[in-house]
């Protein structure tokens, strides 16, 4: 039986997971997943567990924050001036928005604290700086 090796085609069904069992995606009850292994497409982690795989097999990997989407970057936490908030915009904790940096390209931020003048928002991730836990089943080899 053919090993997932660096390069190849494969297909998974995962679920991930924080440490904490809260799932934040899956691919069950969708197609699976398909990427090359080795290639970059995955978080590191991911992508290096695959190897040694057969179809069939199934595994639970935890991965380091360093490993996955890295830790959390200080430089990515941005203080907005509430001047240039549109005054109609209510603006709450948690809240997902996005920003254009200086190209125009868009990126998203969460709000992280409401200060009197300005706003502190977070540009990171949103699994930037935890571990994370995936169960795959490898479903194919090769196109």
């Amino acid at each position: 039986m053919a090993e997932v090796k660096s390069g190849d085609v494969v297909k998974v069904h995962y679920t991930g997971k924080l440490t904490n069992g809260e799932q934040f995606d899956s691919s069950i009850g969708r197609e699976p997943l398909e990427f090359t292994v080795g290639a970059g497409q995955m978080i590191a982690g991911f992508d290096a567990a695959l190897p040694g795989m057969n179809v069939g097999d199934k595994k639970t990997i935890n991965i380091a924050a360093k490993d996955a989407y890295g830790e959390t970057d200080e430089t990515a936490i941005i203080e907005f001036p509430k001047e240039h908030v549109p005054a109609e915009m209510k603006l709450e904790v948690g809240q997902q928005l996005t920003l254009s940096n200086e190209q125009g390209q868009p990126f998203p931020v969460v709000v992280k604290e409401l200060r009197e003048d300005v706003v502190i928002l977070d540009a990171n991730h949103f699994l930037a700086g935890k571990e994370l836990v995936f169960d795959i089943e490898l479903v194919s080899i090769g196109a």
